[in-house]
């Protein structure tokens, strides 16, 4: 075969290279060269280099994977975090950047097996972090993009532990009760093919397949003024707000406390119901790819999520009703700021066609996550 020209054997190399899913940043950067040197040699000898449509889309692909250089962590028991606060990063972040990452479950991965015990619990909420976003200053807002979320293992774990839970006793709600409960583990086998978590009964031989959705547990980012919060604890920083709506293609907000924003993640479920009653979800560790971006100058004071659908606000506070309020006038200020409906007249459209999800009443503080859908609002101003 004769010699092609410089710049066609670029394009021979395009045509050729079939662009797979890369988890290797090495790898991101081959590809990256291969855009630069498209770039050089499409005049190079005596006219442009013609492009066919395979040529045409591998260039386009590899160009956006260019802007979306992939940084990888590993979260280990050894290294992970049990505060939201201001520490040493871990790893920096770039705007644009996608952290492919994992992180363990709620006990630290250290429950396997009927007959393990909570007092095997590594931690509660081991997190991943933080992570420093460059350019994030306090007053703008962190992006964070869920691109991706994997069950990483064959194993989930329900558990009941004495003093926390919806409707037994517990420090802060005493209640008046004939017997303690005792602490329960149950363990859930994942069938990955089905996308399903079965609960298996302790007490007779009843069990169902749940269909898994997986989000994270605990998201959020360094508190404001100093302060160190426990990853228990749900606040306007984020933190433990186990919302259903940290999933897959979604968007969530934050409120920028630091420099650098400092990111964290941890404990991954695979499903959970409403109010999470007996105290855990499906727990799981995951696999995750996120995409973090800043957005300069624009301030909010509590977590927002985003899709194509919909813009959601988190209230997180005790009694619950509180935290309802909190979620509802977040939801009222964006869209009074963003749509331009007056607040009053946000206010009233809420009240024929918001949704309140309760996503959790077992924390330090409850979550409720207020919505509307895109479709009752006015073009984004």
């Amino acid at each position: 075969m004769r010699q092609p020209r410089q710049g066609a054997a670029v394009l021979h190399a395009a045509e050729n290279t079939r662009l797979k899913p890369s988890h290797e940043t090495c790898q991101a950067h081959t590809l990256f060269a291969l855009c630069d040197n498209l770039r050089t040699f499409q005049f190079h000898n005596g006219g442009p280099v013609r492009l066919s449509k395979t040529a045409f889309v591998a260039v386009s692909l590899v160009c956006v994977v260019r802007a979306q250089n992939v940084v990888h962590y590993t979260t280990t028991n050894a290294n992970v975090k049990y505060l939201f606060a201001t520490a040493e990063p871990v790893a920096h972040l770039k705007p644009g950047n996608i952290l492919d990452t994992n992180t363990l479950d709620c006990f630290g991965n250290g429950l396997k097996k009927p007959g393990d015990t909570l007092d095997m619990a590594r931690g509660d909420n081991p997190l991943a972090g933080p992570f420093f976003v460059e350019g994030a200053e306090p007053g703008d807002t962190l992006a964070v993009k869920i691109l991706d979320l994997q069950v990483d293992g064959d194993t989930g774990v329900g558990a009941f532990s004495p003093g926390f839970g919806s409707i037994n006793s517990s420090k802060y709600t005493p209640m008046l009760e004939k017997t303690p409960w005792q602490e329960k583990v149950w363990f859930y086998h994942i069938d990955h093919a089905a996308n399903t978590a079965t609960f298996k009964a302790l007490d007779s031989d009843f069990s169902v397949a749940i269909p898994m959705h997986p989000f994270f547990g605990c998201i959020g980012v360094a508190p404001a003024s100093g302060e160190a919060r426990s990853s228990i604890v749900p606040a306007e920083f984020g933190g433990n707000m186990d919302s259903p709506e940290a999933s897959v293609g979604n968007t969530v907000y934050f409120p920028v406390n630091v420099k650098g924003g400092l990111l964290y993640l941890g404990d991954g479920h695979a499903g959970m119901g409403d109010g999470e009653a007996a105290g855990s979800a499906i727990e799981v560790p995951l696999k995750a790819r996120v995409q973090v971006s800043v957005i300069k100058g624009r301030t909010i004071d509590w977590p927002q999520f985003e899709n194509d659908d919909a813009i959601m606000t988190v209230g997180a506070y005790r009694p619950a009703e509180d935290a309802a309020r909190i979620a509802l006038t977040e939801l009222v200020t964006w869209i009074h700021r963003d749509y331009g409906l007056s607040e009053m007249d946000a206010y009233e459209l809420l009240s024929k066609v918001a949704k309140l999800h309760f996503n959790e009443m077992v924390d330090p503080n409850y979550v409720v996550v207020a919505s509307i859908e895109k479709k009752y609002l006015p073009k984004k101003k």
